[in-house]
């Protein structure tokens, strides 16, 4: 059985994901932290990487971005299932701050 190899294709969505953290940390770094779901220690060390040193990273095989939460409920009010779209995407923002909250305590 041929199975395929994403390698090439990890390796680009990865290098996307951390320009856009490093670009969107050096920005507003409070408000990155919360949209990537991450603490204070990896928001340093991702905008401080070199660009040589994200490259690298980019080049492992594991994807780096992964879904923040394992809750399907949030990832329903995320896709604006629910009474309406407005107050799903607001709900989903609550769920998701109390849950970074949560992993920061």
């Amino acid at each position: 059985m041929d199975r395929p190899d994403f390698q090439a294709e990890i390796r680009e969505l990865n290098l996307a994901y951390l320009m856009l953290a490093q670009q969107m940390l050096r920005s507003d770094r409070a408000t990155a932290m919360f949209r990537l779901g991450i603490g204070d220690e990896l928001a340093e060390l991702i905008a401080a990487m070199s660009a040589a040193k994200l490259v690298r990273m980019a080049g492992s095989q594991m994807l780096v971005p992964c879904f923040r939460f394992d809750d399907a409920r949030l990832a329903r009010l995320m896709a604006g299932e629910g009474r309406d779209a407005v107050s799903a995407g607001l709900h989903a923002a609550i769920i998701a701050a109390g849950k970074t909250a949560e992993g920061a305590a």
